[in-house]
């Protein structure tokens, strides 16, 4: 059968979105990891299907899949995709759009200017919520690797992520140390590892390795992770700038249990049907 579904991107981070409200089909791990080949399929980080709200308070219920088939509850790039892509597709006129995922709700508003603000959860630091086992609560974590021990800052954005700090992003080992703090055994559902230079309090600089896709050029949570990290340790302001490889976006957090919001674009690269 033919499906319908829509590349798009934020900041380079890339989707394939697919409306399964109007359309009928069911994805499984392995045509996921066939349709993320860039070079045989479609190419994308993630998969972001949109279905018919389980909540009749919300509007839609969301879908989200790593480009390794593995189901994920959080992408703070892809919701800001999703509230652009069902505009498009018509299925709400609402400018503010609320739905769920596999792990949280979440808040959409798309602004005149053309971009698109997303309400994050209240961060968790405790360990279960992270999860992070072997471990009671601390400020930071010491964690052994075979290349040695490393201080992380873990923090649920719905999703997992480990933030370690470093004096400079470009030469940081992203590549060798985002896998191994990933799948460390304390890590029960790997995490998203985010390598944080600070530039001054309202600017930071950020890459990101992440669970299931390997180094993004963006990454929505992660960027909010980050910023959260470094407001808990009084190293930046409410409102930060976040430089990632593929751009910036702009998140703002007040502490404390406040919810975190991700500001940044959303972006159309083409629409297509594929046989599958």
């Amino acid at each position: 059968m033919n499906i319908a579904f829509t590349k798009m991107h934020g900041l380079g981070n890339d989707f394939m979105v697919v409306d399964l409200i109007t359309q009928k089909f069911e994805f499984n791990p392995h045509l996921i990891q066939k349709l993320s080949c860039r070079n045989k399929g479609v190419g994308f980080d993630q998969l972001l299907i949109v279905e018919a709200p389980v909540d009749p308070e919300t509007d839609f219920h969301f879908r989200i899949y790593n480009s390794d088939g593995s189901e994920v509850g959080q992408c703070g790039n892809g919701m800001r995709c999703l509230a652009r892509f069902i505009r498009d597709q018509k299925l709400t006129w609402k400018h503010k759009i609320v739905a769920t995922t596999s792990s949280c709700q979440v808040i959409m508003q798309l602004d005149k200017s053309g971009l698109v603000s997303v309400q994050l959860p209240t961060p968790k630091f405790e360990p279960e919520d992270i999860p992070l086992i072997n471990h009671s609560k601390q400020d930071f974590y010491t964690l052994n690797t075979e290349q040695g021990e490393y201080q992380v800052y873990p923090v649920s954005m719905g999703n997992p992520h480990a933030v370690i700090f470093v004096d400079d992003v470009d030469t940081a080992d992203v590549e060798t140390l985002g896998p191994l703090i990933c799948n460390h055994p304390d890590f029960p559902e790997q995490a998203n590892v985010g390598f944080v230079q600070i530039l001054d309090p309202k600017h930071i600089r950020l890459r990101v390795y992440e669970r299931g896709s390997g180094e993004t050029l963006a990454c929505g949570s992660g960027a909010c992770a980050a910023m959260v990290v470094c407001r808990q340790a009084e190293l930046c302001e409410h409102n930060v700038r976040v430089d990632l490889p593929g751009g910036h976006l702009f998140i703002r957090w007040h502490g404390g249990s406040k919810p975190v919001q991700l500001t940044g674009p959303s972006t159309i690269v083409y629409r297509g049907t594929i046989s599958l």
